[in-house]
């Protein structure tokens, strides 16, 4: 995989981590070396071609995306076992006549060719404005601008009005890796104006920061608001619940839904156990500790650093497990520990969702 280290790489590396496939990295441009990438091509069952130049001159940005291509089809030529399927994530903007249209086209022929030449099916996706969990604000799209202005208290504008073709990271992972066929694109693309997303957005927004869930029938709608969230790990975590207590005990709402399914488990957990070590691509999770005193933790795929969360029952609050985060929970304590699970869907054992990694 080329541009494994962006935004795009980071999904499609979390999808296939689903099904435990491993990747390697190709590094392209000043960095590329064509024995490394020739003996990473060498046996595997895919290339997926995603680096590419879209910030930079216009010169820049046409050299780039041809050389990144060229570098990629001279390994992908001298590799003695080629992958059968070469996977290129163009752009729908490809030859529309600017520079980085034309380059990314350019690129596309390039790739084709070296591929016909090896035998390996060649698949073109025209990937539309893409949108998902941690995408870089001013940079890569306008879903995360909006996102990071929302969750620092700001107030986005929209500086020009139009129409806009939206697809999630995790749907183009599905696309780049195979799990979800080419003629299932369309199915997948939703279309919003701007002033449209940024109002989805302020309701979304809205609803959570008062620490409930928003309605989340609409597939759209969880990924925006999974996308949202990402945003918000480490200012808004944990959520304070509001705990009345009483000679006769104590009373707290765990999570207030305003539609979409859900599904609610409890657990009791003995001292020094813990429970977890798993990672989610979509579902949205919700533990609330009842009774005793635990550690959540939590760490972004992908990268080393943990973040701990204690929580007791006497003080309730909600930890919401961020998408493509491991995450546990452990009994810290010296009694048992009640934990309030909530989902936002019902679990279906054929797909789960739920995929082991260790925090």
């Amino acid at each position: 995989m080329t541009g494994r280290g962006g935004f795009l790489g980071w999904h499609t590396r979390a999808a296939l981590r689903e099904t435990g496939t491993d990747t390697t990295a190709i590094a392209v441009g000043e960095q590329f070396e064509a024995e490394t990438a020739v003996g990473a091509l060498n046996g595997a069952t895919r290339l997926i071609h995603i680096a590419g130049v879209n910030r930079a001159t216009p010169d820049q940005v046409s050299a780039g995306n041809i050389q990144f291509a060229e570098q990629v089809s001279e390994a992908l030529r001298r590799a003695p076992e080629p992958p059968p399927v070469v996977v290129y994530a163009n752009s729908t903007q490809t030859g529309n006549g600017t520079p980085y249209g034309e380059a990314k086209a350019r690129a596309g022929e390039i790739l084709a060719l070296a591929s016909q030449e090896v035998g390996a099916q060649f698949l073109d996706l025209r990937l539309p404005n893409l949108f998902g969990e941690h995408g870089r604000p001013f940079y890569n799209a306008v879903t995360a601008t909006f996102c990071h202005i929302l969750s620092t208290g700001g107030e986005p504008r929209v500086d020009q009005d139009k129409e806009l073709t939206l697809l999630h990271a995790q749907n183009a992972a599905d696309l780049l890796t195979g799990a979800t066929t080419p003629e299932e694109q369309g199915n997948l693309e939703v279309t919003k104006s701007v002033s449209g997303l940024l109002g989805r957005l302020r309701e979304l927004a809205s609803v959570y920061d008062r620490g409930e869930m928003p309605d989340l029938a609409d597939e759209f709608d969880r990924d925006l608001f999974n996308t949202y969230r990402s945003y918000t790990i480490e200012t808004r975590t944990p959520i304070t619940l509001t705990r009345h207590a009483d000679p006769r005990g104590s009373f707290f709402e765990v999570v207030r839904s305003h539609g979409g399914t859900g599904q609610s488990a409890f657990s009791t957990t003995v001292p020094g156990i813990s429970r977890g070590d798993h990672f989610h691509r979509r579902k949205v999770e919700r533990f609330t500790v009842l009774a005793g005193q635990a550690v959540i933790s939590l760490r972004k795929l992908f990268t080393d650093e943990v973040l701990n969360f204690t929580v007791a029952g006497d003080a309730p609050v909600a930890v919401d497990m961020p998408t493509m985060w491991a995450h546990r929970i452990t009994n810290t304590g010296t009694a048992d520990l009640f934990t309030s699970f909530w989902t936002n869907d019902l679990f279906d054992p054929s797909k789960p969702d739920t995929i082991s990694e260790v925090v």
